[in-house]
């Protein structure tokens, strides 16, 4: 009987089966389902890597616990909830899955913001309910109106692309990309988003959650839209400040939102955003795709298995730590 001496990769949940399948490929693969840091320390103590999905967070306890850990894998795009610092002292490779949910998010923002210019909950509400007249006439167009895109990466350039099939004027700010760049992404550059604001219909945020960008959508932010416009959030719920969303909802400064991230997740039932009109909420389930959930999991799983073979991975988030990896 011959011992597997392949390298453990524990999951922190399950992903697509053609995911774990590749890296079943270079090594030996454990689920934990104990979402908790505690119960997947159990699981993971002895791992050379650990993928993480919603929970727990990757810290830098976490990690200490782990001592063969060589590599953690995001699956997704978003790295908020990794230490990337305490990763990089601790020489463990971090991977994710940028672009992989692009598509699927786009689409989301572009389907919120259709859901709040529609009114389509209320048509169906009262369409259900036997009364044909009471939504004829209320809803907007997307053609002619502008749109203000809070950065123009992989998912924002697709909502770019969107909404200028729809005839949409298409405005957008991104301090990390020269103004060609964003003109060549589908939108005309703003200075600044106070800049933005001021001449936006519908401002979509597609940005990472950072110190910088934490409560970005304020009071003040807010103030500064067209009266009645849409706000559509389908990055973090960190980039807005739900008391000054609820505030601009119920005295008219915004026409409708459409979120699909929150400040608090799960989204606590006392939320009082859920009890209005004249919002669209969903679960952050943008990214969460048949084809995204597959294409997240083949993506991460590559970079994971690419680190175990004593390969640099495509995508290295933090490349400082690759020197020592490469000597192990």
């Amino acid at each position: 009987m011959t011992t597997d001496t392949r390298p453990v990769v524990v999951l922190a949940g399950p992903i697509h089966p053609d995911g774990r399948a590749l890296l079943e490929k270079d090594a030996r693969v454990v689920v934990c389902e104990d979402e908790t840091e505690a119960g997947l320390i159990r699981v993971a103590a002895g791992a050379d890597g650990i993928l993480f999905r919603i929970k727990p967070r990757c810290t830098e306890s976490l990690m200490t616990a782990c001592p063969r850990l060589r590599v953690v894998g995001r699956h997704g795009v978003g790295l908020d909830t990794v230490d990337i610092p305490a990763a990089t002292r601790l020489g463990v490779a971090v991977v994710h899955a940028p672009g992989s949910n692009s598509q699927a998010v786009a689409e989301h923002a572009l389907m919120l913001m259709l859901t709040c210019v529609k009114r389509t909950r209320q048509v169906d509400l009262t369409t259900r309910a036997g009364d044909w007249a009471a939504g004829r006439g209320a809803s907007t167009e997307l053609g002619g109106k502008t749109l203000g895109i809070i950065g123009i990466g992989n998912i924002g350039r697709r909502v770019a692309k969107f909404a200028g099939a729809l005839g949409m004027r298409v405005l957008a700010y991104d301090k990390y990309l020269p103004d060609d760049e964003v003109r060549r992404r589908g939108a005309e550059p703003t200075a600044s988003l106070e800049a933005l604001l001021p001449q936006a219909d519908v401002l979509t945020c597609h940005t990472p959650l950072t110190p910088e960008t934490r409560h970005m959508i304020d009071a003040k932010t807010l103030s500064l839209l067209r009266r009645g416009a849409v706000f559509i959030n389908t990055s973090r719920g960190g980039v807005q400040d739900e008391h000054a969303l609820f505030e601009a909802l119920t005295r008219g400064q915004l026409g409708a939102a459409g979120l699909d991230v929150w400040e608090e997740e799960p989204v606590s039932r006392d939320n009082p955003i859920l009890n209005l009109d004249n919002t669209v909420c969903s679960a952050h389930v943008a990214g969460v795709t048949v084809e995204a959930n597959r294409q997240m999991a083949m993506q991460v799983a590559g970079e994971m298995a690419r680190v175990l073979r004593g390969e640099r991975p495509d995508v290295l988030v933090n490349p400082e730590v690759w020197p020592r990896l490469g000597q192990r």
